[in-house]
């Protein structure tokens, strides 16, 4: 597999698109939006995997433990996407929970960088985007309409249930179809779910978007969960579930 940073050397070769080319960078110190509720009290307060793209192209990580803060330097020439995933070290690795994010120069201000959940979406797209993209320059995800996709999830033009919770969205899918033809919002829709009947104990189930409502099963029930393709994971004051096709694992806490 080419590695990300030969595909991003067409970011590089378009930034005067934004301004003159240099080496010229800003810094800025990460503002973390504040976790839900219910993941401060389980599994608790998140460590986070920050990463970045620097003047090269080349993917840069830091974490943040719990109460701490970070700079970042970025480059100023070109649109840059800023992920942070929150982790567990003990029970959940990076990758796992949904990420929170920024797109750089959009959520700047003075000298912070203001990453959301609702942007987290975002940057993951933003990588896709490059992956996807072997030979086309024109489609490089610096140069793409971030501010107007944005504005989307304000419109009805956009699937209800996509607009409640963006994760539902195969962003791998929608990156590989915008490069091989071009950007359409109805593509935009959440992959197909199948209910599965797993025997876990009973009571509230979180998922790991921010933006997934609780699932909740009484007593005496058996509880139904709706498995999307790859890795599915809910918690609950009992455990972990860990959900792939058919398979599943419930590890207690």
């Amino acid at each position: 597999m080419k590695t990300l940073f030969f595909k991003l050397a067409a970011v590089l070769s378009a930034c005067t698109l934004f301004v003159s080319c240099g080496d010229s960078s800003l810094k800025y110190t990460v503002a973390l939006p504040p976790p839900p509720a219910h993941w401060d009290l389980l599994p608790g307060k998140p460590y986070w995997r920050v990463e970045w793209l620097d003047s090269g192209g080349q993917k840069q990580s830091a974490d943040i433990l719990p109460g701490g803060a970070l700079e970042i330097e970025l480059p100023a020439t070109w649109a840059n996407p800023v992920t942070a995933w929150p982790y567990w070290p003990e029970t959940l690795p990076p990758g796992l929970f949904r990420p929170a994010g920024a797109i750089f120069p959009f959520d700047a201000s003075g000298e912070s960088l203001y990453l959301s959940w609702e942007a987290g979406p975002d940057t993951v797209f933003y990588m896709e985007l490059a992956f996807a993209n072997t030979e086309n320059s024109s489609k490089i995800p610096a140069n793409f309409d971030w501010p107007r996709f944005r504005e989307l999830f304000d419109t009805d033009k956009l699937n209800q249930a996509v607009r409640e919770d963006p994760w539902l969205v195969d962003w791998r899918s929608a990156a590989e179809k915008t490069i091989s033809s071009n950007f359409d919002s109805r593509r935009l829709i959440p992959e197909s779910a199948e209910s599965l009947p797993i025997p876990v104990p009973s009571g509230t189930w979180y998922g790991t978007s921010p933006f997934a409502k609780p699932l909740f099963f009484a007593d005496g029930v058996t509880p139904e969960f709706p498995v999307r393709p790859g890795l599915n994971l809910w918690f609950s004051a009992h455990g972990i579930l860990r959900v792939s096709g058919k398979a599943w694992v419930f590890s207690a806490w």
